[in-house]
């Protein structure tokens, strides 16, 4: 990659000041350093910029986010979504929750706002309604993303955005060298999203990559 192109990259991870989101600047940047602590990678900042855009081009009242980690992506969910909008997040790990929960009351977001669940992502999607959710996001290394996959085209409305970050799992993805199992495993939801007609699909290299498509509505 040329240093023009990595200056670009740093240019744009750069180009929203995330401190300015929420009234306490210290937010984002202590949630950052709690996953690090816990071993949940955070969104970085350009993937987490556009999370927040997705959510509000949408308007998103209802959306469902699959690895609550500390809660960064969370916090860009919700500061995207609409004002009354809620946040169902899922993490299998109780830690990583309860750090969340701290990121939230940190935010000042309302406890209404959002709703943790711990548990397997895949046994709570599965209980989820069908077509009632805005945004549904899930990580690309996440175990059975392609079944995540089908769960979150099951519960979008038409219109609907879904957003895989780390879809380019740490630069991984694009070099043919990479042939461990979970870069094979992100490159194979990849090309499930891109084959799906229903899905209108986007990769962009912000963060660590992240996916975007929008559900189609149903052709008559």
């Amino acid at each position: 990659m040329s240093s023009g192109k990595v200056a670009s990259w740093a240019h744009g991870e750069e180009f929203l000041d995330e401190a300015l989101l929420f009234s306490d600047d210290g937010v984002l940047a202590r949630a950052r350093e709690r996953g690090g602590e816990l071993g949940a990678t955070p969104v970085l900042p350009g993937a987490g910029a556009l999370m927040r855009v997705l959510a509000a081009a949408v308007q998103a009242r209802s959306a469902v986010e699959i690895g609550t980690g500390s809660g960064v992506g969370s916090l860009y969910l919700l500061a995207g979504m609409h004002p009354d909008g809620v946040l169902t997040t899922i993490d299998p790990e109780v830690e990583n929750q309860r750090a969340a929960r701290v990121s939230f009351a940190e935010a000042q977001i309302r406890s209404p706002r959002v709703r943790t669940i711990a548990g397997s992502p895949r046994d709570v999607i599965g209980r989820l309604t069908d077509h009632a959710y805005d945004l549904v996001s899930f990580p690309a290394q996440a175990p059975h993303a392609l079944d995540l996959l089908e769960h979150a085209r099951r519960l979008l409305r038409p219109g609907g955005v879904l957003v895989v970050p780390h879809a380019l799992y740490h630069d991984r993805v694009a070099d043919p060298t990479a042939r461990d199992e979970r870069t094979r495993a992100v490159r194979e939801v990849l090309r499930a999203v891109t084959a799906t007609e229903d899905l209108v699909p986007a990769l962009t290299g912000s963060g660590d990559g992240v996916l975007a498509a929008v559900l189609r509505p149903a052709r008559r």
